[in-house]
């Protein structure tokens, strides 16, 4: 079935045998923010799954490889309060990929969310000072804090297009394939063994 709401499709099926709801959330903070509410209020999720790209701002973590949560924070707030991810989602994830994305490198840690895109260095230096995270990114602040709310287990997922800094050496048509097909695995598998 397909339901449109706040200019999102959500598509409610199965997966594997479970029942799921897929759906793109769009750019930005706030979009994820609806997203997620809608996800709790409408079909009562029991979990919230969120895949996509980020910058790495690790110099270990290269284009391609992959970013596991173990929270989230809004780097573009005043405040510092970071959301959990679900423990056993997030350790979940990254034996998942390990098993179904051979060859791809799998990192836990902070992801740290803003309505910007980061590739200054003085900005991409201020975050790692200030937050100590892995990647940046722009929804999965939004949406841990919202299933952090509703009392839903969350876990984010990114996939690095880019290290913050304009280094890109990979065409991102390329990337953006490779980084749907292992976040494709990555999901369908976890949600197999949830």
């Amino acid at each position: 079935e397909v339901h449109s709401k706040a200019s999102m499709d959500f598509y409610k099926g199965f997966l594997n045998g479970k029942e799921a709801v897929v759906v793109r959330s769009g750019i930005g903070k706030v979009n994820a923010g609806i997203c997620t509410q809608i996800l709790v209020d409408d079909y009562e999720v029991d979990a919230v799954i969120n895949t996509g790209i980020a910058g790495s701002l690790d110099a270990q973590i290269d284009i391609g490889d992959i970013v596991v949560s173990t929270d989230v924070l809004q780097h573009d707030m005043d405040g510092t309060l970071s959301f959990p991810a679900d423990d056993r989602m997030s350790s979940l994830a990254k034996s998942v990929c390990e098993k179904v994305n051979e060859g791809v490198k799998v990192f836990s840690g902070r992801i740290v969310s803003g309505d910007q895109f980061i590739c200054d260095k003085e900005v991409k230096d201020r975050l790692v000072e200030n937050f100590h995270p892995l990647c940046t990114e722009m929804e999965g602040a939004a949406i841990g804090q919202a299933a952090y709310l509703n009392e839903i287990p969350f876990v984010i997922l990114r996939a690095i297009s880019d290290k913050a800094d304009g280094s890109a050496h990979m065409d991102y048509a390329e990337f953006e394939m490779a980084a749907i097909e292992h976040s494709v695995k990555l999901t369908v598998r976890m949600i197999q063994e949830l």
